[in-house]
């Protein structure tokens, strides 16, 4: 049996911790929609979500997918659905009956949509239809929803990949990739994102969003392919100072697009698939430079990091409630942006972090809820 991988552990935490602070700043980010916007808007704001929309929801899929060896490596593939269900089937369904409502209740009443409370509003979810005409929605449990759908679609191919051929096919691609490094499953987003020519929005409503919902799963599966064989971690170890230097000098290259206003216009021509490239690469390196850099430095464990391990998932279910509840008021008042910022961030933070601690925790029946072990 494989030991546990704590890096991976520690990317999980710090990957939803950075989660935090994207959503509250998006209220203040200029030209991104959301659920609440400030009536002043930061460029320099948007510019930071930028960055991290680049890498990392991806990332968040990849070690799902290594997290999958790992469950897999102590359950059959019933045993396997069956937990992948309640993991994230249930606490899905109740985070849309429970957690999600009060986020779409307050932007409803932000802009100045008349319900007399709270319980005038939630009947509504059951009678007006999906969000955003209706007012049913996943919101943020998107990313749960399309968890659990990788997980049960890319059964055959784990199947696969366990058996003495899909060993040696494993074998074979990692010791090529340990000869020309890992570039080469870019080609593979790069491919799969050719459904943006008739998908170009980022929906997360699965129907009209299959190029979002194909590059992720590709993430998913490419975090179980390499997790499963050593030879690909060594590569990712040894060369992560190149693919980070790859990284960093294609996110310059993408802000000089940005920044001086030539980005190409969207079609199928050489300048748009040159940086559609770019962008493809860039994610793809940041990931692989901070997988390598984590395995190096990372690996080890504290109690803080079982502390949280065992927190983050709830946390993250909970967190955007906050963040929009908070919203709807620190948006009314007239403060600067940082420190509107820093008071959502703080406050919707520690909202979350005692919500967990104080009825999530200690409750066999919220534990359930919420995805943990009981």
């Amino acid at each position: 049996m494989q030991e546990r991988r704590y890096d991976l552990d520690w990317l999980r935490v710090i990957a939803i911790v950075l989660l935090h602070l994207f959503h509250c700043a998006m209220p203040f980010a200029a030209e991104s929609g959301w659920h609440l916007k400030n009536d002043e808007l930061s460029n320099l704001v948007l510019e930071c979500n930028f960055f991290l929309s680049r890498w990392r929801m991806p990332l968040l899929f990849f070690i799902s997918g290594v997290g999958t060896v790992f469950v897999l490596n102590q359950l059959s593939i019933q045993q396997y659905a069956w937990q992948r269900t309640k993991r994230l089937l249930f606490p899905l369904l109740f985070g849309m009956l429970v957690v999600v409502p009060p986020q779409v209740y307050f932007e409803r009443i932000y802009k100045k949509i008349a319900y007399t409370s709270y319980f005038d509003f939630y009947p509504s979810i059951f009678t007006t239809g999906a969000y955003p005409i209706g007012n049913f929605s996943w919101h943020h449990l998107w990313f749960v929803a399309y968890l659990f759908l990788f997980s049960l679609v890319s059964i055959p191919i784990f199947i696969y990949l366990r058996s003495l051929q899909g060993a040696i096919l494993t074998d074979k691609v990692a010791l090529f990739s340990a000869k020309v490094g890992l570039y080469w499953f870019a080609l593979l987003l790069y491919l799969g994102s050719a459904l943006l020519i008739w998908y170009p929005e980022e929906t997360h409503a699965i129907f009209d969003d299959w190029a979002t919902f194909t590059k992720y799963l590709l993430y998913f599966l490419f975090g179980f392919f390499i997790g499963v064989n050593p030879i690909f971690w060594s590569e990712i170890e040894t060369n992560r100072q190149t693919y980070l230097k790859v990284a960093f000098f294609s996110t310059l290259a993408i802000n000089y697009f940005r920044w001086n206003n030539v980005e190409p216009d969207w079609g199928l021509h050489a300048a748009n698939l040159f940086y559609w490239a770019l962008l493809i690469l860039s994610a793809w390196t940041w990931i692989l430079s901070i997988l390598g850099y984590a395995k190096a430095y990372l690996n080890f464990n504290n109690r803080f990091l079982a502390i949280a391990n065992e927190g983050i998932y709830p946390f993250y279910i909970l967190h955007q409630t906050f963040i929009v509840m908070i919203a709807y008021y620190v948006l009314q008042v007239h403060e600067t942006i940082a420190s509107k910022y820093f008071f959502l961030t703080l406050t919707s933070f520690v909202l979350s972090i005692g919500c967990y601690m104080f009825l999530v925790k200690p409750y066999k029946i919220t534990r359930f809820l919420f995805g943990m072990k009981t």
